[in-house]
């Protein structure tokens, strides 16, 4: 079991690398700042997200004004259907690990993780889609919620854009 979690931990770690539509830090509205090697004016980047529907306002903290989006986030929850053979659900694990992979690889996810217990919550994608409509339909095409091992649970989340953990 450890062994089968390091390498979901692993896996979806590269749901937080190398992220076309991540940005190194928060943006700061006004402000030159390097995205991809490039210079780019804050209120551009929000503009640009505004007119591909993407949900944004800037929020101002003491001289810094942070350019804040809305991210869904999608909380994958034990599903119905957990009867599955060792083999059909090793199946259903390495096809869930790679459709989350490809959701990173083409920018729809920006953070995802399994949770460290063995409780009805199994785990987290933080979706960067326009919609809630979107990340819901995308979380769904996942193979292990399509079998029913899965469910999930989305929930608007507002961040500051190029937020990371620490």
């Amino acid at each position: 079991m450890r062994k089968l979690l390091f390498s979901m931990i692993l896996g979806l770690g590269l749901a937080c690398t190398d992220n076309p539509k991540n940005l190194s830090e928060p943006e700061k509205a006004g402000t030159k700042d390097t995205l991809g090697g490039k210079k780019h004016e804050m209120p551009d980047i929000e503009t640009g997200l505004k007119e591909k529907g993407y949900k944004t306002f800037s929020y101002k903290e003491g001289d810094t004004t942070y350019l804040m989006q809305q991210y869904y986030m999608v909380f994958l929850k034990a599903g119905p259907n957990r009867s599955q053979g060792s083999t059909e659900a090793a199946e259903l694990q390495k096809s869930h690990m790679a459709y989350l992979e490809r959701l990173s690889v083409e920018g729809y996810t920006s953070l995802t993780g399994p949770m460290g217990d063995d409780g009805d919550l199994r785990g987290i994608v933080v979706f960067n889609t326009a919609t809630q409509k979107e990340a819901d339909s995308l979380a769904k095409l996942d193979p292990m919620v399509k079998a029913g091992r899965l469910k999930v649970e989305v929930h608007p989340w507002w961040v500051a854009k190029g937020s990371k953990l620490n």
